[in-house]
């Protein structure tokens, strides 16, 4: 299954078909008071995703209250070490970084079945973690990216899972690709290592 950046005429599509075929779309899980409601503690390392990178580390706040199922996958891979020398195959300045996709293509998940869609309320701001998938909106499973500014037309669209509370800096110097070229990266850079804090040694 053809996993694809989140682009704005990616998205427009996605609407557009959204709006035809209401009822098969996921419900959103609307929490009361979100973003903040019952928002995990930021100190607790379970919850807390590191990704080494080569300018530095980049710290990640985990969301199970907004998305159990998506912050359960991360986790279970990032223990597993599948993360480990991916690299951020897809990045458009101004907009996000994509990766989680061990071909390096966009096209790649891990051997574990898709993800049902967790939408919710939470807005996508700088440094929010989404979860990338196809035009169908179950179809989530490996890959993931980080936006690099606030991008409302995501919202509501694709599933929040988390959001960069330290290092979000470099994120912004991964290496990016053209606009024209979908964001597709020559030679890109990796994610060194990816771990949940509360194992780190």
């Amino acid at each position: 299954m053809l996993r694809t950046a989140v682009t704005t005429a990616f998205l427009a599509l996605t609407l557009a078909v959204s709006l035809s075929s209401c009822a098969n779309e996921p419900q959103i899980n609307k929490q009361p008071g979100e973003p903040n409601a019952a928002a995990p503690d930021a100190k607790d390392p379970e919850n807390i995703l590191v990704i080494e990178t080569k300018t530095g580390k980049v710290v990640i706040q985990l969301r199970p209250d907004l998305a159990p199922k998506h912050v359960e996958r991360v986790k279970k891979l990032a223990r597993e070490g599948f993360y480990n020398g991916i690299v951020f195959h897809r990045v458009i300045p101004g907009f996000m970084a994509q990766t989680g996709d061990p071909t390096g293509t966009g096209a790649g998940g891990s051997k574990y079945p898709d993800l049902a869609a967790e939408f919710s309320l939470t807005p996508f701001e700088r440094g929010t973690l989404g979860a990338a998938r196809s035009q169908s909106p179950n179809s989530a499973n490996s890959q993931f990216f980080i936006t690099f500014q606030r991008s409302p037309h995501l919202n509501g669209q694709y599933t929040v899972f988390g959001k960069v509370i330290e290092g979000m800096t470099n994120i912004d110097k991964v290496k990016k690709g053209s606009e024209q070229n979908n964001g597709q990266v020559d030679n890109p850079d990796k994610m060194l290592k990816v771990y949940i804090q509360a194992d780190a040694k």
